[in-house]
């Protein structure tokens, strides 16, 4: 078993000056989530050695493209850890590369695996782990009750909710990964579980817990009412029983619910890269095949191409704001600050093949989420001030972290 390590003891690495890069190692999973956007999955579209190799070569000695101070290396599927045995060599490659060409990125770099969690007991899973522990960051996806979680996260062949399979490995890895989150996804018809899905995660031990809600096309009348009302329910929960000190639930943070104050990018689409079976790099995973119902995809260069990325095809995804693909009630609206969007679904779900026309189906369940926000930290800080220990809490609260693993 590997050392349990905090993220933050990892050398001089900042989130806010990474690149992220994804491998799509597979498109194939045990299961078939409801709610995933991943249209696409399939056993066939499996990375090779070549492929990987190849990509990592190029990432590496195209030191002008890549000069981020350091770097992600996102591996993700279907479900990733079916290529335990491949991610394991790119890791090694990874390491040994970085060394040998005395690159920047080495000792400033971190492994991030977003895993369902049925295979993370496994013997090449732990090895996995011991070896990697001091530059990894693991997240398995539980969403709470057996109820909830039941409802959505179910095996393609049977039908049978997943979560008894998963639950039994939390302790395993809360063991191994100090501070760690899970993120939990809402769709149309787990609204009414939320409440106890969170504290359900928090009495297995998990102390933050990443939410939010799906950006597609599946809100009902009324559900933004009952999303209010659930989560008024959670916040109330967290007070009376303290959750407030040392746990985080993404849904409640002090910075959302505003007027804008930024005309910044909220998506990081053009930032990243991702690279699939086929070599194929995109800006970001939500715009290759798997990921997408109704357009092609968007491929802004190849590894066996010679050239690398073309940054031609790059250049629009880096010159997108706000106010480029919002409308006039968006950019007006007094709550608008914290409310998300996906550059690929905005792309799925256009009229016309874009990226510059922003969905908002979300819009309502932000707003919802920002009246229960309002709520929460108005009951925190009356609670606080009248014990006298508002001034200690601002000094010592936990983050939220609102980065969706």
């Amino acid at each position: 078993m590997g050392k349990k390590k905090n993220a933050k003891e990892r050398s001089a690495y900042n989130d806010d000056m990474r690149k992220c890069i994804t491998f799509i190692v597979t498109k194939d999973c045990q299961l078939a989530c409801k709610y995933c956007y991943l249209v696409g999955k399939n056993s066939k579209e499996r990375m090779s050695w070549d492929v990987a190799k190849r990509t990592i070569d190029y990432i590496l000695s195209d030191t002008e493209n890549f000069s981020d101070e350091c770097v992600q290396f996102d591996f993700i599927g279907g479900e990733p850890f079916l290529e335990i045995d491949l991610i394991d060599k790119i890791c090694d490659y990874l390491k040994i590369e970085m060394y040998r060409r005395n690159h920047k990125w080495f000792n400033d770099y971190v492994f991030m695996v977003t895993t369902n969690g049925l295979n993370y007991h496994s013997e090449k899973v732990q090895r996995f782990i011991s070896k990697n522990i001091t530059h990894l960051q693991i997240c398995i996806t539980i969403d709470g009750t057996e109820r909830k979680h039941d409802i959505n996260r179910i095996y393609k062949e049977s039908g049978r909710g997943s979560y008894r399979d998963v639950v039994k490995n939390i302790p395993l890895w809360l063991s191994q990964f100090e501070g760690i989150h899970t993120k939990v996804t809402i769709s149309h018809d787990d609204i009414p579980y939320i409440k106890e899905s969170v504290a359900h995660l928090f009495n297995l031990g998990i102390q933050n817990v990443l939410i939010n809600c799906v950006f597609e096309d599946v809100w009902e009348e009324g559900d933004d009412k009952l999303l209010e009302e659930q989560l008024i329910q959670l916040a109330d929960y967290i007070i009376d029983n303290r959750y407030y000190i040392d746990h985080t639930c993404s849904f409640f943070d002090e910075n959302i619910g505003h007027p804008l104050a930024d005309d910044g990018n909220w998506c990081g689409a053009g930032m990243m890269l991702s690279v699939d079976a086929a070599g194929n790099f995109y800006p970001c995973t939500r715009f290759a095949a798997y990921s997408l119902r109704s357009r092609k995809p968007i491929i802004i260069g190849n590894v066996y191409s010679g050239t690398g990325i073309n940054k031609n095809l790059l250049r629009p995804y880096l010159t997108l704001k706000r106010s480029l693909q919002s409308s006039e009630e968006c950019m007006k609206c007094e709550v608008a600050s914290g409310c998300a969007w996906c550059q690929g679904e905005n792309y799925d779900a256009a009229d016309t093949p874009t990226i510059y026309q922003r969905s908002t189906t979300i819009c309502k369940m932000h707003k919802a989420r920002v009246r229960a926000n309002n709520y929460y930290w108005n009951k925190l800080f009356r609670k606080l001030e009248l014990e006298g220990r508002r001034e200690e809490f601002e000094k010592s609260k936990p983050t939220v972290n609102n980065t969706i693993c």
